[in-house]
């Protein structure tokens, strides 16, 4: 069969699937248009945007088997949840249109319109966010450069927690206990008057953990506080939470050395002395006016720090790294509205302004960190200004037009103190580096029925490197500062959407070309980062919803994703591999099909039951990119179940399964860049339980 065949055939299946879905479905679910901030950074809903949006609700979020964000999120098209360990999304990462190794930086994450990705090599914090707290969980699918800049390559995610003046007067608790002794305990309050409001949430989470040294302990406290006025409106936000969690490392196979420990010693610890500690704190205060009719005005200010301590033994030659990160921001942004030449405009503009301080202390122990061997600081500054427009043109077409332009500067020292207990390596030289970037999008929506929407679009999206990505080591051993060029990114998509303005069905096929990639070279000579050539990637995304019967409703998401390497040789080095051809490679940790569907059967006024499968296709490891292995990390598929029960008042009894059929899978997994046929895995869990008590009331 041809490349081109082959490509039909697999679009053949799902699209057959959809139809057969649609003919035996029931009546359509009617709901109220969908409200996205994340698309212009002001309040709207999605039915007049040119973009390929969907909105996870809180109803949705409550009466899914999920018990983590990124399990959640990564069940819709477009995205991929790739975790290490399986205990509460420690090191999880989502990956959105397939850019695998690399997805924590070119996905950008949004808590209430604030990025917590880092300038860090760190990711995001999945257990910090707690399902109880969230109002509703905004998607942004290869869109977002324009309104947040630096790392929304693939797209966006915003978490919206609970506001007060939504959520009216209630209190909430939960009480859960799951396989390998984890205990949640979470409760929340929120009153709201006239015109004040407040809404306070804490919880506290211990796990045992699927693996040997994977205990995770995590404590959250959010509090929120608002005003509404005729004219103004202001919302401040204070959040703290801490992290306790043991690594427990990867589980090796090497064939020719008769060595399979996913087989053999699945739970085993390979770094039973591993550990990491994370404290965060953060503020936030959004203040808004309304400035006559047509006019709005919003200002948004925060802060944020984090404290990072982490223990690696490597097999006697312990490194302890202490990590201090803040951040201070600064967002002003104007909204108008009205008519131009008979069409109406809805025209923002926009400035962001960050400052980001890192500091790295390396000692070989936490009783020498107040002599460390290594000082590394940095501080980075990122100004842009966007504007946007959204063009009314008629009443069945509407476009979008945006552009930003974003400056990033860096400097950068390191100390190095040869007489500290420990001491290895040397010096980086201090540096300092400038770069801008810029990002457009531009986008048309033509609703060609009723209910029927086609959406096409452009856009240009960039990355500029992190701390971590440019400090790195020499061929020759020496640290130093290595500065990358801005990746870059241009997206062409072309969508459809049925079902008016909570749509039912939403498709869409996309293309990215890639320059200047950031990704870590396995093959280096040192251990650097390296612009890597021309890449694309291309897929179809579905995604379904609809009722069966009054009682039964369903849903279904999938997803083709082809990744591919344009062109390019890795040198690579002599203690490695030399001359990696990985033109026409596939990307590694990029699974071809993905697919997940979801079963929600009212059985009874008081009880409701949920069945969620998923399956991704096999996939390469990382390291792979010459695609040379002959070993992929195997397909898997899951299933999980979850039973809620409402007693008398206002409590519910939950029963939850994960991984229903006690598959043996894993999601991902790193080839050796030493030894041939070796690689390390990191196996997830087998069958578990957890069982629940709610309350919900005044």
């Amino acid at each position: 069969m041809t490349e081109s065949k082959s490509w039909r055939a697999r679009l053949c299946a799902p699209c057959a699937l959809v139809l057969f879905l649609h003919a035996h479905a029931g009546a359509q679910q009617h709901r109220a248009p969908e409200v996205i901030v994340s698309a212009t950074r002001f309040a709207d809903t999605i039915d007049r945007i040119a973009v390929n949006a969907s909105v996870i609700t809180a109803e949705e979020i409550a009466r899914s088997a999920a018990r983590t964000l990124p399990e959640l999120i990564g069940s819709r098209a477009g995205i991929f949840a790739r975790d290490l360990y399986g205990n509460n999304a420690a090191l999880a990462q989502l990956d959105m249109r397939g850019f695998g190794a690399t997805a924590a930086q070119n996905t950008l994450i949004l808590v209430d319109g604030r990025r917590l990705n880092d300038v860090d090599q760190s990711g995001v914090q999945w257990s910090s966010i707690p399902l109880d707290a969230i109002e509703r969980i905004e998607i942004l699918r290869g869109s977002g450069a324009v309104q947040y800049g630096d790392g929304a390559s693939a797209g966006v995610i915003n978490i919206v927690t609970r506001h007060p003046a939504r959520a009216g007067k209630r209190a909430s608790g939960a009480l859960r206990y799951g396989s390998w002794d984890t205990r949640e305990l979470s409760a929340s309050l929120n009153a709201f008057g006239e015109q004040a409001g407040a809404h306070a949430f804490v919880r506290n989470y211990d796990s045992g953990g699927y693996r040997d040294n994977n205990r995770q302990r995590q404590s959250n406290l959010a509090l929120n506080g608002t005003w509404s006025g005729s004219a103004a409106d202001a919302t401040l936000r204070l959040a703290a939470d801490r992290q306790g969690l043991r690594l427990p490392g990867p589980r090796t196979v090497q064939p020719s050395a008769g060595i399979d420990q996913l087989a053999t010693q699945r739970r085993q610890a390979a770094t039973p002395l591993d550990y990491a500690q994370r404290d965060g704190n953060q503020a936030t205060l959004d203040l808004r006016w309304s400035l006559g009719r047509d006019g709005e005005l919003a200002l948004g200010l925060g802060y944020r720090d984090k404290a990072q301590r982490s223990y690696f033994d490597f097999g006697g030659f312990p490194d302890y790294r202490d990590i201090d990160l803040d951040v201070l921001s600064l967002q002003p942004r104007y909204r108008w509205r009205g008519s131009i030449f008979a069409a109406r405009h809805t025209f923002v503009i926009g400035i962001d302004l960050a400052r980001w301080d890192y500091g790295l202390l390396r000692a070989n122990a936490a009783g020498n960190i107040g002599r460390p061997f290594s000082t590394v600081r940095a501080r980075q500054d990122n100004d842009a200004v966007y504007v946007m427009d959204s063009i009314q043109l008629s009443e069945r077409v509407s476009i979008n037009l945006g552009a930003r332009n974003e400056r990033r500067t860096i400097a950068a020292t390191d100390a190095y103190d040869a007489g500290a207990p420990g001491a290895f390596g040397s010096a980086a030289p201090n540096a300092d580096d400038a770069q801008h970037a810029l990002a457009y999008e531009a986008g048309i929506r033509v609703r060609i029925a009723n209910d029927n929407v086609l959406i096409a679009r452009t856009a240009r999206s960039f990355r500029f490197a992190n701390v971590d990505e440019i400090y790195e080591t020499a061929p020759l051993g020496a640290q130093e500062f290595q500065f990358l060029r801005p990746q870059h990114a241009r997206t062409y998509e072309i969508g459809m959407q049925v079902g008016g303005a909570a749509p039912w069905l939403q498709a869409s096929l996309f293309r990215m070309d890639v320059s200047d990639e950031i990704h870590l070279d396995p093959f280096s000579s040192g251990v650097g980062n390296r612009n890597l050539p021309r890449l694309r990637r291309s897929g179809l995304e579905l995604e379904l919803r609809r009722s069966l019967t009054r009682d039964i409703d369903y849903s279904a998401a999938y997803t083709y994703t082809r990744a591919r390497f344009v062109e390019g040789v890795l040198p690579g080095a002599v203690f490695t591999q030399q001359n990696v051809a990985i033109a026409e490679r596939t990307v590694p940790l990029v699974p071809t099909h993905k697919l997940d569907a979801a079963l929600d059967w009212r059985m009874s006024d008081r009880t409701r039951l949920r069945t969620e499968v998923n399956y991704a296709s096999e996939q390469y490891m990382e390291n792979d990119e010459g695609n040379t292995l002959g070993r992929k990390i195997p397909a898997y598929g899951t299933a999980n179940l979850k039973l809620q029960h409402r007693l008398a008042g206002a409590l519910t009894a939950t029963l939850g399964i994960a991984n229903l059929f006690d598959r043996h899978y894993y999601a991902y997994a790193v080839r050796s860049q030493f030894v041939a046929d070796r690689f390390n895995a990191y196996p997830l869990p087998e069958r578990s339980f957890w069982i629940g008590l709610e309350y919900s009331g005044l």
